[in-house]
C-alpha cells in the first residue's frame, strides 16, 4: 500500500470505477477528448515524429486520443497499476508507452526538450499535494518540451465555497452501481474529496467509501504561475465542468 492518499484511493477504490464513473463508452471518452485536444491547438503533423506526453493519464482517454491524432510517441504517466492495466490492454497496436510513477519524477522520466506536447487532463492537476508542487510541475514540463509546445490542463475550479446540500455531488447510478460525491471545503486551499459507491450484490448493496484532498486552484493563479515559468498563455477557457488552459513555451 502506498503512502500516497490519492494514489491509495484510486488502487484501493477509485481505480475499479474509474472509467465506468463517466457515464460513457471508452470510444467516445476518446472521441470527445481528442476534439477537446484539437480545438486547444494541439496537432501531429502527418509522417513526423512528435512525442506527447499525458500527466496523470488514467485509463488513457487522452493518450488514445494523442495516439489518433498521429503522435508518434505517447509517455503515460500515472500512479494507478491498475488504470495503466487497463490503458495497455485498450492501445494495442499504438504507439504509447506507460509509466506507473509519480508527476514529480518527470525530469528523471523524459529528457530535455524532448516532447511536442504535454497534457494534464481530467482533474489530475488538483490531485497534486501542493500549490508548490503544480509550480514545479509546471516547471518540469517546461523544461521538457520543445521550443513552441504547448502545455495543455483542464481543472476543475474548487475554489467557490459549497455549503449544506450542495456539497452532495450525485456521479453516476446504474443498476448496480451508486456513486455519489461529497465535497468538505476545510480551508482556503484545499477540500476533502469523499467517494462513496454502493455496490449491488444480488440483493444487497455494500458501501465502498475513501477520501482524499484536492486543491483549490484559480484559473487566474494557474495562468500567473505559468507566466512564471516562461509559458504564454494562448486559450482560457470551459471545457465542460472543467477549466481548460493551453500555454506555450516561447524560449
Amino acid at each position: 500500500m502506498t503512502a500516497d492518499p490519492v494514489a491509495e484511493h484510486y488502487e484501493t477504490l477509485l481505480a475499479q470505477h474509474y472509467t465506468w464513473m463517466f457515464g460513457a463508452s471508452f470510444d467516445e471518452k476518446v472521441a470527445e477528448q481528442r476534439a477537446l485536444i484539437e480545438r486547444l491547438g494541439v496537432s501531429a503533423k502527418a509522417g513526423s515524429a512528435r512525442t506527447a506526453i499525458d500527466l496523470g493519464c488514467g485509463s488513457g482517454f487522452q493518450s488514445l486520443a494523442l495516439a489518433e491524432l498521429g503522435f508518434s510517441r505517447v509517455v503515460a504517466i500515472d500512479t494507478s497499476a491498475k488504470l495503466l492495466t487497463e490503458l495497455q490492454t485498450r492501445s494495442a497496436g499504438f504507439p504509447i508507452h506507460t509509466v506507473c510513477s509519480d508527476l514529480d519524477a518527470l525530469p528523471e522520466l523524459v529528457e530535455p526538450q524532448s516532447a511536442d506536447v504535454a497534457v494534464c487532463m481530467g482533474d489530475t492537476l488538483t490531485h497534486l499535494p501542493s500549490k508548490t508542487a503544480v509550480s514545479k510541475l509546471f516547471s518540469d514540463a517546461y523544461r521538457a518540451l520543445q521550443l513552441g509546445g504547448l502545455l495543455v490542463l483542464t481543472f476543475r475550479d474548487l475554489t467557490p465555497t459549497t455549503s449544506g446540500l450542495d456539497r452532495f455531488i450525485p456521479v453516476r447510478s446504474d443498476a448496480h452501481r451508486i456513486m455519489t460525491c461529497f465535497l468538505e471545503c476545510e480551508s482556503s486551499e484545499t477540500v476533502v474529496v469523499h467517494d462513496l459507491i454502493h455496490v449491488r450484490n444480488g440483493s444487497e448493496w455494500t458501501l465502498h467509501k475513501s477520501s482524499y484532498r484536492k486543491l483549490r486552484l484559480a484559473p487566474d493563479w494557474v495562468c500567473g504561475e505559468l507566466a512564471a515559468a516562461g509559458f504564454r498563455v494562448e486559450r482560457n477557457e470551459p471545457a465542460g465542468r472543467l477549466g481548460a488552459i493551453a500555454a506555450s513555451k516561447q524560449s
